[in-house]
């Protein structure tokens, strides 16, 4: 007789991580149902889809479903009415993070892909490079790979993208963003702790997540403490440009490093020749020896690092340079990365998830290598905990410098964006209400212009509505 499968009821679940875990839990085996202040589309149809029951709300009715355990998303605190009844009756928890590592990824090689900025598309392009070579990887990303379609997948389901088959039933290799961000109300380490990598990916390192975090110190120290985790037998893949890291490394690393990017100089060396690096014509070496030559069409020296970042981990797992980079010539974007959501009488309206001024300044010169003399219109939404905060207003201005005109939606902001962006003087404005932003951008806009939009949120559904103004 087939014993009834484990049943895990997630709080907080209509998150990408955590749809993300209730997806793959559920290939493993596991009854997973959810709950959410908010259940509504894309992620509770992607969820619906998969058989996950979800119930919309915290009420401590769902106690009577009596699963095993309840795994907890970040968006729970306490007060929560049914996080409050699981305490008061001692009943199981576990933080997402804490969860996924002690079922699904015992017995992985994990490869986590660490850094400010840069997460989401250097683990998709590092699981598109070990799915291009037959390994069949799973992965938990933050966002959705358009090669493949997914966010989240154990590893060992069938390959159709790949016809080698090196991998099969049951490889062990595991591609996941690995989050600085707290784990959980009871847990405040980084989520990235919970993950013991055995290859690990350090993009880059700057100030974010203000409300969580007092200074750039207290991120290295959550740095140091995932770098404690490395094996031995593992390795890390680190940005050479990177200060911040290299304090990070200094203070304790027990693992070899493979640095990526024009090195800084190191105590007691020159530079040489060192690690790996990207020419201007994309060709790439490794102690300076050529491995060879990647072509795509991808924009930014932010791709051309992430490349070599996902490149040097797969060669760890045995993935020859040569075959990594023909991966990457067929890699697609992740979506909301410069993604073209329409084109209106000339007029490009562009999605992009740059939140944080560098990768604001990064994607606005991205567009404007492709762009060339055309104009592009900035249109950005301050939404993260950190910009909301206010303290990193003063970068705006320097990196919006590439745009022709920047519009900035105010709305809910406890700052002054008008005094922040005001060293643009007229090339900038400010507004606070929707309706009104589109109408200044549909107005301004003309044949030839590309619109930027710029939000880690939907943004009120922006993208559409100008399309639709734009007609």
């Amino acid at each position: 007789m087939m014993s009834k499968p484990k049943h895990i009821h997630i709080l907080g679940i209509c998150g990408t991580f955590m749809g993300g875990i209730a997806a793959i839990a559920k290939q493993a085996g596991y009854r997973v149902t959810g709950c959410d202040a908010n259940v509504y589309p894309p992620m509770s149809t992607q969820l619906e889809a998969q058989g996950i029951e979800l119930i919309t709300g915290f009420g401590i009715e769902q106690l009577e479903l009596n699963p095993d355990i309840y795994v907890i998303g970040n968006v729970v605190t306490r007060g929560n009415p049914l996080m409050e009844e699981i305490l008061g009756r001692n009943l199981p928890y576990a933080s997402g993070p804490q969860w996924l590592s002690d079922t699904l990824l015992r017995d992985k090689w994990v490869l986590g892909v660490a850094g400010t900025h840069g997460k989401t598309t250097t683990a998709s392009m590092l699981a598109w490079i070990l799915e291009h070579a037959g390994l069949n990887p799973g992965f938990l990303i933050g966002g959705v790979p358009q090669n493949f379609d997914i966010s989240a997948r154990l590893s060992g389901l069938p390959s159709p993208a790949s016809g080698r088959g090196v991998g099969g039933e049951g490889t062990p290799f595991f591609v996941i963003e690995a989050d600085e961000y707290d784990t959980a109300f009871f847990d405040k380490r980084s989520k990235f702790v919970h993950y013991h990598p055995r290859t690990a990916i350090l993009n880059n390192l700057e100030f974010d997540h203000a409300d969580i975090f007092a200074d750039l110190s207290a991120i290295e120290t959550q740095f140091h403490h995932l770098v404690r985790t490395v094996p031995g037998n593992g390795l890390i893949v680190s940005n050479g440009r990177e200060e911040s890291l290299q304090r990070v490394l200094a203070r304790g690393c027990w693992t070899p490093v493979e640095r990526f990017g024009s090195p800084l100089p190191l105590v007691g060396e020159g530079l040489g020749e060192r690690g790996w690096q990207i020419d201007a014509d994309n060709r790439v070496t490794l102690n300076g020896e050529l491995q060879g030559t990647l072509h795509w069409e991808l924009l930014g020296e932010h791709n051309r690092m992430n490349a070599l970042a996902a490149l040097a981990a797969a060669r760890h797992v045995g993935v020859p340079v040569a075959l990594g980079l023909e991966a990457l010539s067929r890699f697609k974007n992740v979506k909301r990365r410069m993604e073209v959501k329409g084109v209106v009488n000339g007029i490009t309206v562009y999605d992009d998830f740059a939140h944080h001024p560098t990768a604001i300044a990064t994607t606005v010169a991205g567009l404007r290598h492709k762009a060339g003399n055309a104009r592009i219109l900035a249109v950005l939404e301050p939404r993260s905990n950190t910009m909301k905060l206010g303290v990193m207003k003063d970068a705006l201005p320097g990196s919006l410098k590439d745009a022709d005109r920047v519009f900035c939606y105010s709305g809910n902001l406890g700052w002054d964006a008008s005094g922040a962006l005001s060293l643009m003087g007229d090339k900038a404005v400010v507004i606070d209400d929707l309706d009104t932003l589109i109408e200044a951008i549909a107005t301004t806009a003309r044949p030839g212009d590309h619109v930027l939009v710029m939000s880690n949120g939907g943004f009120g559904g922006i993208h559409d509505k100008l399309l639709k103004k734009l007609v």
